[in-house]
């Protein structure tokens, strides 16, 4: 009995290890996207680029994200989940850098694209470092995972509207920021739990696209993915543009929409909890109709802060909430999770170029307007979420794992 006992408290205080690396992990990828958004306006005007080529420009994270994000399956079942997410974490801190130094376009459009493929990597070991994480803990955690996100993202942007506000260099600020966390991710990822696949299981597929039963689900969560990509990249130059900030002022507006974001994502599981999914995303999506609403009519940089900011709150919770409900749509949850996951991430990283075309095109209140109505279609399509049912995957395997048996394999795609 004593043995089972102390068992039983090494098991739970290893998860509570692995739930704190995991939430580092979280920030600190969420802290170069943060660091690295804030510079684009300085990127678009160090390289004289236009609003189509900047967009362009953008597109190259994407190509590069799609390529190499099945890979990173593949790393994890070769080397284990560990390895496979201190080292892609590493390579895409440290590809923080290379934008900065690109003296033209071509060479932009290459460090953009090993900064997507580096980027989208060790998202998918990080999230599936996520679920196993979430499913010896037995209950949720994934919107508190991806609120440290937030708040690593909004460290970053902090930082980052610091070193504008002094005037200093991009490519000096992107270095030393590159530098610190490269060196951090080994401490980071001390506690994350070393899952290794059965000797018998197959390598994971090289893409795994959604079941039709989690297709409506996919389709929420681009709609919310494609209001955060567009105003993580584009929120700055927009002010700038549309109504007159200055850089520093422009940098602000990222702070505000991840600061909104971060605290939304925090207090997400237990907003969930107590009104259910469905109600949630549908009062989320009200708030990012609201914030797109004041985006587009914004003539004062005031009031284009706060629709950003209120765009970060009702996107907050929508993602996590789709992977959840796309895990409970299909008799092999770990698919419908990877293809929700791939489509969804993808979407993300085209969101900016999109803005950017249609803003050379027609304008960029135009592009906000799109994602406006994207944001609206959450309010009406929110019931393809569902409610979680009492008892589900993560509860059973949570009970298993507490009786001893092993964690599944690292094959399993990202949520």
């Amino acid at each position: 009995m004593t043995q089972q006992h102390n068992a039983t408290d090494d098991d739970r205080s290893r998860v509570r290890r692995a739930r704190r690396s995991v939430g580092i992990v979280f920030a600190l990828h969420g802290t170069v996207s943060g660091s690295f958004a804030t510079r684009i306006p300085w990127l678009k005007d160090h390289l004289d680029l236009s609003t189509a080529e900047l967009g362009l420009a953008l597109a190259f994270p994407a190509i590069g994200a799609s390529l190499a994000m099945p890979l990173a399956s593949r790393l994890m079942h070769r080397h284990g989940a560990l390895a496979a997410v201190r080292a892609l974490l590493a390579l895409w801190c440290a590809a923080l850098v290379l934008p900065a130094f690109a003296p033209g376009i071509p060479v932009l459009c290459a460090a953009l694209f090993a900064f997507g493929a580096t980027a989208g990597m060790a998202d998918v070991a990080m999230n599936a470092q996520g679920v196993d994480v979430e499913r010896l803990h037995g209950r949720s955690i994934m919107s508190g995972l991806h609120g440290l996100w937030s708040a690593g993202a909004l460290a970053g942007s902090a930082v980052g509207v610091g070193a504008v506000s002094l005037g200093l260099d991009a490519r000096a600020h992107l270095t030393l920021v590159g530098l610190a966390l490269v060196a951090a991710v080994p401490l980071a990822c001390r506690g994350l739990l070393d899952v290794r696949p059965e000797p018998a299981d197959d390598p994971p597929p090289r893409f795994a696209l959604p079941p039709r039963s989690a297709l409506l689900i996919g389709a929420v969560g681009m709609c919310a993915i494609l209001a955060e990509g567009a105003s993580m990249d584009w929120s700055g130059v927009y002010l700038q543009d549309i109504t007159g900030a200055s850089e520093a002022v422009g940098a602000a507006s990222f702070t505000a929409f991840a600061c909104t974001m971060a605290a939304a994502r925090l207090a997400g599981d237990a907003v969930v909890m107590r009104f259910g999914p469905v109600r949630t995303v549908r009062i989320s999506g009200l708030l990012a109709v609201l914030g797109g609403v004041l985006v587009v009519t914004a003539r004062v940089p005031a009031q284009g802060i706060a629709g950003f900011a209120l765009l970060g709150v009702g996107i907050a919770v929508v993602v996590p909430l789709a992977f959840a409900a796309a895990g409970r749509s299909s008799a092999h949850p770990g698919q419908a999770i990877a293809g929700v996951a791939t489509v969804t991430y993808t979407t993300g990283l085209i969101a900016p170029t999109l803005v950017g075309t249609v803003g050379e095109v027609f304008s960029l209140q135009v592009s906000f307007g799109l994602v406006t109505a994207a944001a609206s279609v959450l309010v009406i399509a929110a019931g393809v979420l569902g409610a979680p049912r009492r008892g589900g995957p993560v509860a059973r395997d949570a009970t298993t794992a507490a009786g001893g048996a092993p964690a599944r394999g690292s094959g399993e795609p990202p949520s």
